[in-house]
């Protein structure tokens, strides 16, 4: 019950951080403060840096194996979009694989991370 909790946590503090930053950046792009272009660019940024943040804090947690703390937040984050994408009826297209693959890639590199910079405890 306690890996349910810490992955539900962790998933709302994801999502919680990344509605709000996207939603910061699209109210630049709504008054034309950005171009199409840089919005583009930098939702993926944002998305990749909170991913890879999620990661490392999961990772720092860990005991062991971060790669797999990774692999499982990402596959909860993939599986959320991947509801919310049939929902929307929207078709499978590659670039919605390569952006699974990017989500993937920087949750398990920022559980890597995290675990290495975790914290030795003294007695």
């Amino acid at each position: 019950m306690t890996n349910l909790k810490k992955y539900t946590k962790r998933l709302l503090y994801t999502f919680l951080f990344l509605i709000l930053s996207l939603l910061l950046l699209t109210t630049l792009y709504y008054f034309n403060l950005i171009n199409e272009n840089i919005y583009k660019v930098f939702k993926i940024i944002i998305l990749i840096i909170n991913i890879f943040i999620s990661g490392f804090l999961l990772g720092k947690k860990a005991s062991s194996k971060g790669y797999l703390e990774g692999i499982k937040l990402s596959l909860m984050v993939i599986f959320l979009f991947l509801i919310i994408t049939l929902i929307l009826k929207e078709p499978l297209k590659l670039t919605i694989l390569i952006y699974y693959l990017i989500i993937f890639t920087s949750s398990m590199l920022g559980s890597m991370i995290g675990i290495t910079k975790k914290k030795e405890i003294k007695a």
